[in-house]
Order: C-alpha cells, then structure tokens, then sequence
C-alpha cells in the first residue's frame, strides 16, 4: 500500500481509480465492506483503488468543543487500511481551510483531478464538504460531467447484511465501549478494541500488592472502555504478545477523588522491564466493574481471581 500526501506531487494511476472517502475512525465492519466493493469493481475494470481519509477527525476542526474521540489514531487507522488490501490512502490534511472547502471543490480538486476516479462508492449516508452540504446525489450529479460512476453502498449490520436497524458506525461503537459493553463494540469493529500508548512510572501500588503492572499513559484523545476490569493482550514494539489482566479505573480502594482513569496491564507470566516502551493494549472480554474493596486482602484476593480468569479467557482466544 502506498500513502499519498494531498500537499505531495505524485503521478495519478493511468487506468483510474476506484475511491471510497470518510474519517474511517476504526476501520470497522460497515467501512470493510465498502473498501471490498471497491476492490471487487477495480479489479473487474482494472482499476487501482484508492481510500480517501484525514488526517484527523474533521470534527477536531470544525467542533473542537465536542470532536469525538477517536477510535483509532493515524498510525493504527493506516495499518489497519493496509490489512485491507487497498492499492493506495489519500491522506488529506484536514485545516480550517479544507473546512471551508465547498463539496464541489473536493470533487474537482481530488477525485477528478488528483486521483482521476472513475468509480466513487460511499455509504449512502454520506456527507462532505462545507457544512456537510455534499452527499451521494451531489457526487452522482458531478460523476455524470467528470466521468466516474457513485454508488451510494447500504449500511450494514454486524453481521454483514442490510441494517433493518441502527447500522455500525463509529459513533455506536464509542457508545458502546463508553457503556461498558465491550463485546458490542469488538463485534462492530471486527477484532478487539486496541489502545496504544507509552510505559510510565507508577505509585508502585500493584506492584506492593504482588502484581506487576504496565502503566500505560494514552492520549487524551483516544476512546477508552468504561473503568473496569479486562482479559487482554498486551503487544510488544517487537510484536510478541502476552496474556494480560487489564484494569482501568480510578482505584477506588486507595484514592477516593482521583480525576482520571489508569490504565494498568498486568502481564501473566512476564517479568521484564517495559519502562519508555510503546505498548498496545487489546480489551479482550470485560470481566468485571471496578469495585471498592474494605481491605487490602480481600483486593489481593479478587486480583488473585482476574488474573486467573483472564488467563481462562485468553486460553481460548
């Protein structure tokens, strides 16, 4: 797959290309469903196929007071869209002037000129432009005088098929996770939510519990499930993967007002040192809410418990 910068000069593809344009925050099941109708018509007509994204989400820009946090940052969308298969991503960098941008100046300036498209598929309730005033008719009516084709693809389902009711979305994801129904949101995704992030210091409080634990601060702008306990895996920057008991949540048995979650992976069976490291943490299966304990033993007790239970869980994944 091969990444082209909207501030880059590149050589568009001779044939054509078959394009498909969103934030793609996710990746999830209804957006690989649009990229494989894509790729099934260009390789029918010989076509390169092109996936159209930003570089971050446009509401950052044109909401910032409630842009919603992202499921997957640029890095971890990008590789996501490679696994696809696509030919090409068209990165646009999404400012206050592309905000501006009238839906047929996007269609001239990067679908017909830059990318020189002849097949366009968008979910049919796609909207562009400035104040999202473009949409599947506008793109057809233009397709017709530009020379490529639109189809407006059905939302779908989890599993797949016409959505009789509330389709996947991104936006129904972070709903799901902000819930607590982590298994909702991993089956509208396709795979475990991940989250990434870098190993930090902590008060050593697991650690005096006699359980070690990653800290791992992620951005702010990433969505994360609700506070509670996880079986997950936890991916090294050399891609080995471990077994993990995850919590996230405010520890309530030791700190009654603290202000924001943590994040802490408890690694089973692994006694290295993780300190500066990139990590990705996968949320596997919810376990359990987090819960204030009456005494330090009795939390020993039912962190002896997670542990065991996630190592179960994760037996069989």
């Amino acid at each position: 797959m091969k990444i082209l910068h909207d501030d880059a000069s590149f050589a568009r593809p001779e044939a054509g290309t078959a394009v498909t344009i969103g934030a793609f925050d996710g990746v999830h099941l209804g957006h690989r469903r649009v990229i494989a109708a894509i790729d099934a018509l260009a390789q029918q007509r010989d076509l390169q196929t092109v996936v159209v994204t930003f570089d971050r989400h446009p509401a950052s820009v044109v909401r910032p007071e409630s842009a919603p946090l992202l499921l997957t940052d640029l890095d971890q969308k990008l590789e996501l869209l490679e696994r696809c298969g696509v030919d090409f991503v068209y990165v646009v960098h999404f400012d206050e002037a592309r905000a501006t941008e009238t839906a047929p100046e996007f269609v001239h300036e990067v679908l017909a000129d830059r990318l020189g498209a002849r097949i366009v598929i968008v979910g049919e309730d796609f909207h562009f432009g400035h104040r999202r005033a473009g949409d599947v008719a506008l793109l057809r009516t233009m397709g017709a005088e530009l020379g490529f084709e639109v189809i407006g693809h059905e939302l779908v389902d989890e599993a797949g098929h016409a959505a009789d009711g509330e389709p996947v979305s991104s936006t129904r994801i972070r709903r799901a996770l902000a819930d607590g129904d982590l298994a909702a949101a991993n089956a509208m995704l396709g795979r475990p939510h991940e989250v990434r992030g870098v190993v930090g210091h902590g008060d050593a409080r697991a650690r005096e519990l006699g359980f070690r634990t990653a800290n791992v601060a992620v951005p702010e702008a990433i969505c994360l499930p609700a506070d509670g306990i996880y079986a997950g895996w936890y991916i090294t920057p050399d891609d080995q993967r471990h077994p993990t008991a995850i919590s996230l949540g405010r520890r309530p048995t030791f700190y009654e007002f603290a202000d924001t979650s943590l994040l802490e992976a408890h690694l089973i069976g692994f006694d290295g040192d993780l300190y500066g490291q990139a990590a990705r943490v996968q949320f596997v299966e919810h376990l359990r809410d987090e819960l204030k304990f009456d005494s330090v033993d009795a939390l020993i007790e039912q962190m002896t418990r997670d542990v065991a239970r996630a190592a179960a869980v994760l037996a069989t994944d």
